[in-house]
């Protein structure tokens, strides 16, 4: 797949999530990787075996402050390569990348790994 095609589906995956969301994610960088960085991988305990979909960098809306200090832009990273390595066909790459898209939002938003396991987006 193409670099745009699969920027698309990230954009159609980030349009769909409901309008409350949206103001909140004007600061937020979502880009497009080929994939992980291995010193990244290496930070995050992360067998080299294994691979990230997704990676939210920045301060969760749960941890701010009350600082009026401004702050650097939020990043939301999707990697293309290892999310069309485990897909098989479009289908499937489109419902990985909404599905990995709304993890890492659910990140920005304060939402850990357990929560999210409890609210079925292992």
């Amino acid at each position: 797949m193409t670099r745009r095609a699969f920027e698309r589906l990230v954009e159609r995956a980030l349009e769909s999530l409901p309008a409350d969301f949206k103001p909140y994610l004007e600061n937020v960088e979502v880009l497009v990787r080929d994939r992980p960085d291995p010193r990244s991988l290496a930070e995050m305990d992360i067998p080299e075996e294994e691979t990230l979909f997704g990676l939210y960098q920045g301060t969760p809306l749960t941890a701010r402050e009350g600082s009026a200090e401004p702050q650097m832009p939020d990043q939301i990273l999707i990697f293309q390569e290892p999310i069309e390595e485990a897909c098989a066909g479009r289908a499937e790459i489109e419902r990985e990348v909404r599905r990995t898209v709304i993890h890492e939002v659910a990140h920005f938003f304060g939402i850990d790994e357990d929560r999210l396991l409890e609210l079925g987006w292992d």
